[in-house]
């Protein structure tokens, strides 16, 4: 039996915003996170850190900041932030990666856009990649595509209207990977908003070769079956298919003037595309 997604939270008792962060071995870039989140110009918040029973000093270095951090021995991301929300004091949740920064003003913004009225129930807050290596110079200059005017196929939010966050039972999870496109598409579905600001998320890529790629691309696909049944979408279509985003093609002058970036990007979509279609069909069969 499909375990339910309905969750019971906690009563908001003040206004705030909650910073919920799941994490994994993450002591060379959480301290950084930790760090921009001193620096917002909104300042109101609260951090609430969901350990996945690290290894290493994450869980030391989160405490030096925040005293709400948990422990969620092998859970699923979206188990790990419902987790998160349940014990959130805040009217508003942010929802973040351990190897992000965020620029001064991206909170400030978020509430800027929620004050406009009460239907936003999300917000998007368009992602930077910093890359090092070659791979992580590729997928930062894929990402680069969509944040040129935002694309409504690789858009997710990750700021919401805690009302709007609970009305539709949080993170679903029974999926593993497009949780971030399900859960604002579930929220628009009640008849919210989803509002977008300027201000960046920097993300930290870390993909040390292709084969990491593969690897996490097959695994976020095992579960996507469930995802499109749900949201009713396409199995060939722009959220699936790389190929199939208009983003790139209306912008091929920036193709042709970046030739090898641009080589390596398609020839990683057809490597993800490979994994992605294998993970997607094992975990079709399989009922995963």
């Amino acid at each position: 039996m499909a375990k339910s997604n309905r969750r019971k939270f906690k009563i908001v008792r003040k206004l705030l915003v909650s910073v919920i962060i799941p994490a994994y071995n993450e002591e060379k870039v959480i301290g950084n996170l930790f760090t921009s989140l001193g620096k917002q110009t909104f300042m109101d918040t609260e951090v609430i850190v969901v350990d996945d029973a690290s290894k290493d000093r994450t869980v030391e270095i989160a405490r030096k900041y925040t005293r709400k951090v948990y422990l969620r021995r092998h859970a699923e991301r979206s188990e790990q932030r419902n987790f998160g929300a349940g014990k959130a004091d805040g009217k508003f949740l942010l929802f973040l990666d351990a190897d992000m920064c965020l620029s001064p003003d991206v909170i400030n913004q978020c509430i800027r856009v929620f004050n406009l009225g009460k239907k936003v129930g999300a917000v998007i807050i368009p992602e930077e990649s910093i890359a090092h290596n070659f791979w992580e110079k590729v997928k930062a200059f894929e990402r680069s595509f969509y944040n040129l005017e935002g694309d409504q196929a690789t858009d997710a939010a990750r700021f919401f209207r805690r009302e709007a966050f609970e009305e539709v039972g949080g993170y679903d999870e029974n999926i593993t990977g497009p949780e971030d496109w399900d859960l604002p598409e579930s929220i628009k579905k009640r008849g919210y908003k989803i509002g977008r600001i300027k201000s960046k998320i920097l993300h930290y890529e870390r993909i040390p070769n292709l084969f990491s790629l593969i690897e996490k691309k097959y695994y976020y696909a095992l579960k996507s079956h469930k995802y499109l049944g749900k949201q009713n979408i396409p199995i060939f279509s722009s959220k699936t298919i790389y190929f199939l985003r208009p983003v790139f093609y209306k912008n091929w002058k920036k193709l042709v003037s970046h030739p090898v970036l641009s080589m390596a990007m398609f020839l990683m979509f057809f490597i993800e595309q490979f994994a992605g279609g294998a993970g997607f069909l094992v975990g079709k069969i399989r009922n995963l």
